[in-house]
């Protein structure tokens, strides 16, 4: 993951903290979240947020839709007067239970930690000059003359 000003960011602290915010600067080995700084030393690990393609209520209508079926194939059973073990059949079982997990697997990919250690490193690349660019002095230009048309 790259980052950098202006971006959104959620990090997990030494202090046990997970903070989120928007990178407001990135100096001296420290990052400034919402103009707080720490250094790159005090994040312990890092967070991606996929909750912007919505799985949350997605997965909320698939378990929905799970139990729903259930309770359809139940109410149906009931309606036809069906002895109690015909109501759900093995497909309508199989139907309603990968709803069910889909939606369950759907809800808690909101978020992939990323913790600092051996896996993961933070690198930190400066991209600031300590001089400023080098600037070469423009010549002087004598302006153009025209020739004589004698």
């Amino acid at each position: 993951m790259t980052y950098a000003p202006g971006m959104e960011i959620m990090i997990h602290t030494v202090y046990d903290q997970w903070l989120e915010g928007t990178i407001t600067d990135m100096r001296n080995d420290s990052i400034f979240i919402n103009n707080n700084p720490f250094h790159v030393h005090e994040i312990d690990a890092m967070r991606k947020n996929f909750s912007k393609l919505h799985l949350q209520t997605g997965g909320t209508i698939l378990i929905v839709a799970g139990v729903g079926l259930l309770a359809l194939n139940v109410i149906n059973g009931l309606y036809t007067n069906e002895p109690a073990g015909s109501w759900i059949k093995a497909s309508g079982w199989i139907t309603a239970g990968a709803f069910i997990l889909a939606g369950i697997l759907m809800k808690s990919a909101r978020f992939k930690n990323y913790p600092i250690g051996k896996k993961y490193t933070l690198h930190y690349l400066n991209l600031r000059a300590k001089d400023g660019p080098a600037v070469t002095p423009l010549k002087t230009t004598e302006p153009a003359t025209q020739p004589d048309a004698h």
